[in-house]
C-alpha cells in the first residue's frame, strides 16, 4: 500500500485528491458522487478539483463564501474517510444530503420535506474503531440550528430527530432474508418505539468523528 502517514500536509490527501486551499471549509457530503454535480450547479464559479473512486469533489462560491461539495460513496466506512481527509485539507464544518428511509410506522408519520439529524443510533461498526459505543453521536447544534432557520425561512416542512446509521441495506427492506432476520426485525421495532425517525448508513461516522475532531463552527 503506498499511503505514507509522514506526507506533507500539503499533500493530496490519499483517497480523496484534494490538498490544503482547495477545499472550503464548509462542505455538503452527498453519498452519490454524481449528485455533487447537481449541487455544483447551486454554486457560483464552481470548479472539479478531484474524482477518485467514490469521492469527487467541487468547490465554489455560495454567498461570497467557498465552499466544497464531496461525495462519500454509500456506508460509514468510506464517509470516515471523506471527513478524516476533508479535515486535513482545512474543512471544519459538514453538512450531509442524502435520502433516508422512515423508521416510524408509516401510518403515524406525517408528510416531510426533509428530516434534520439532531443525532444518530450508532448501529454500525465504524465508529467503535474511533470510541466505545457509550459515546454518542451527535450532530453540532448551531449547525443544526442554521439549518432549522433556512428550512423555515424558505417554507419547508420539515422535522428534526434521530436516525439509524446501520451496515447493510438489505438487512432494512428484507431482513427475512438474513439468518439474523429476527433479530432485526425486533431492533426496528425498538427504533420505532423509540421515535427514530429515519435510517440512513452515514450519520454516525460524520457525528462522531466531527465531535472527536473537535470541528464545527464557533457560536457567534
Amino acid at each position: 500500500m503506498a499511503f505514507n502517514k509522514h506526507a506533507s500536509p500539503d499533500a493530496k490527501q490519499y483517497h480523496i485528491q484534494v490538498a490544503r486551499g482547495e477545499v472550503g471549509r464548509y462542505v455538503f457530503l452527498p453519498g452519490d458522487p454524481f449528485r455533487t454535480d447537481l449541487i455544483a450547479g447551486f454554486l457560483d464559479d464552481a470548479k472539479l478539483i478531484a474524482h477518485n473512486r467514490e469521492h469527487r469533489t467541487w468547490t465554489g462560491l455560495l454567498c461570497g463564501e467557498k465552499v466544497s461539495v464531496t461525495s462519500t460513496g454509500m456506508g460509514c466506512p468510506s464517509t470516515a474517510i471523506a471527513v478524516e481527509e476533508l479535515i486535513k485539507a482545512g474543512a471544519d464544518t459538514f453538512i450531509r444530503i442524502g435520502t433516508a428511509g422512515p423508521v416510524r410506522d408509516p401510518a403515524d408519520d406525517k408528510m416531510y420535506d426533509g428530516v434534520i439529524v439532531t443525532g444518530a443510533v450508532r448501529d454500525e461498526g465504524t465508529t467503535t474503531h474511533y470510541i466505545p459505543i457509550e459515546y454518542p453521536a451527535v450532530a453540532d447544534r448551531h449547525v443544526v440550528e442554521a439549518l432549522s432557520q433556512a428550512a423555515r425561512a424558505h417554507g419547508k416542512h420539515f422535522a428534526e430527530g434521530i436516525s439509524q446509521s446501520k451496515d447493510s441495506f438489505y438487512g432494512e427492506v428484507d431482513p427475512d432474508s438474513s439468518p439474523v432476520g429476527e433479530r432485526l426485525k425486533e431492533r426496528w421495532k425498538a427504533w420505532q418505539r423509540g421515535n427514530v425517525m429515519c435510517s440512513e448508513m452515514e450519520c454516525a461516522a460524520l457525528f462522531v468523528i466531527s465531535s472527536i475532531r473537535g470541528n464545527g463552527p464557533a457560536p457567534s
